[in-house]
């Protein structure tokens, strides 16, 4: 990538966006020729205006001014992930409450999970702080990492729309779904079925043991859940109350017409 065009100042592309253009006050990582490419190449998209992915990598500390912060971005940026993920649960989940998707959602969009999906991207290397923090490559605050994570966001979402900024976000918030749903985070599974059963079968939805196995001080149990006359596929667990929360997801997957999440031989 060749050198990174400058902004002309407050000018047309500065009302745009709200980035001033700014300069890192602190030297290069050793090795990286240029901070901005590498970035683009973590988050796996070429950004047409390179001073949006600087703006958004600059912190205050590390800005002429705070307009030319990624502050602005990260307000943006905050709105467009919950829309995403909102986006997400609603289409994945078509049986889940408002109140399910609800808490699904505060899990999924934490501050904390976005301070991890920034380090699992590396983009604390290329943020532009002031020489009060210390910069590229070092532990960084997690609020930090939250904001420049949503910062890049809301920058790929004005350089390159909507539809890339879904695909950004899903990359990692689509696995993240799947392992919040495997550790039963959410914890709503039978209450779902039980919804389920009762408005499309007219039945509760009662729990077989089918088989369990290992000592007794540690033991795993197989469950299914059955509606009416039909059970469904079963699901292993640590403990009974693992056990019946998958086979509720099983259960669930196949009355959406769905694979079923977990092993059931």
């Amino acid at each position: 990538m060749g050198k990174v065009p400058k902004m002309t100042g407050p000018g047309v592309n500065a009302m745009k966006t709200g980035i001033m253009e700014s300069q890192p006050s602190s030297p290069p990582t050793e090795g990286v020729s240029d901070p901005l490419e590498n970035c683009q190449i973590a988050a796996d998209y070429r950004f047409s205006n390179p001073e949006l992915l600087r703006g958004a990598l600059t912190h205050a500390s590390g800005a002429n001014t705070r307009l030319s912060s990624n502050e602005r971005l990260e307000f943006l940026g905050d709105s467009i992930l919950g829309f995403v993920a909102c986006e997400e649960l609603f289409r994945r989940f078509p049986e889940y409450q408002e109140g399910d998707l609800t808490k699904m959602k505060s899990v999924l969009v934490s501050r904390r999970t976005c301070a991890r999906f920034a380090e699992e991207l590396g983009l604390e290397r290329w943020l532009i702080t002031g020489k009060g923090i210390n910069g590229r490559g070092t532990s960084l605050p997690s609020n930090m990492l939250a904001d420049v994570y949503e910062s890049i966001v809301a920058a790929i979402y004005l350089d390159g729309g909507i539809e890339q900024a879904r695909r950004f976000i899903l990359r990692q918030l689509g696995p993240e779904i799947e392992t919040v749903l495997e550790n039963g985070e959410f914890g709503n599974s039978k209450s779902l079925l039980q919804q389920v059963g009762q408005r499309d079968f007219g039945q509760t939805p009662m729990y077989v043991l089918l088989d369990e196995k290992g000592p007794d001080h540690s033991k795993c149990f197989k469950i299914a859940a059955v509606i009416g006359g039909q059970t469904y596929p079963g699901a292993w667990g640590r403990n009974k109350k693992e056990a019946e929360q998958r086979a509720a997801m099983n259960a669930l997957a196949l009355v959406q017409g769905a694979p079923p999440p977990f092993d059931h031989d």
